[in-house]
């Protein structure tokens, strides 16, 4: 089963649209210009910009596509560990959680947050981070540390990618 982060409504996104479980097709959202902020550059330099945002019909996989051509396949299970929710992240770096038990989550939906993010809900009803344009680029561009700096941190903890693990 596929899901889109938004329906494409006559060419053109709609904004007001969220994608859940039922979509039945491997369908993608391309983010049109009406969703692109008036301006959004860093320091003199223009960020790049996501186009695409694709889960794959297993749900297990979210693509994401940026204006520059770089897309970034990011599994379900490492943005549920990296959420950037309170929950997970805490509001100090030693309140940060290891999840664990996450290696069998999918996403059920994708909501829109204005144009500047997305809210993933995954199966395990987990639903409060808000996940940034630049904090996705983030996750794809460093998910290979940051995946072994989880594992050492389930490793050090007793702590299994598997079910058994303690909820967070």
């Amino acid at each position: 089963m596929a899901l889109s982060w938004l329906k494409r409504l006559g060419g053109r996104a709609n904004p007001t649209a969220s994608t859940n479980a039922s979509t039945s097709t491997d369908t993608a959202h391309d983010m049109s210009e009406s969703e692109t902020p008036k301006t959004r550059t860093t320091r003199g330099k223009t960020r790049p910009w996501p186009t695409e945002l694709r889960v794959s019909q297993d749900r297990r996989t979210l693509t994401v596509t940026y204006d520059d051509g770089a897309a970034f396949p990011l599994p379900a299970e490492y943005l549920r560990v990296a959420s950037p929710s309170a929950e997970v992240q805490g509001h100090s770096p030693a309140q940060r959680k290891t999840v664990p038990g996450k290696i069998n989550v999918q996403i059920m939906q994708i909501e829109p947050l204005g144009n500047y993010a997305a809210k993933i809900v995954f199966d395990d009803m987990h639903s409060t981070g808000i996940y940034g344009w630049d904090y996705l680029r983030d996750l794809g561009e460093n998910r290979e540390t940051r995946w072994q700096t989880y594992l050492d941190e389930l490793a050090a903890k007793g702590l299994s990618r598997e079910a058994q693990g303690k909820p967070a």
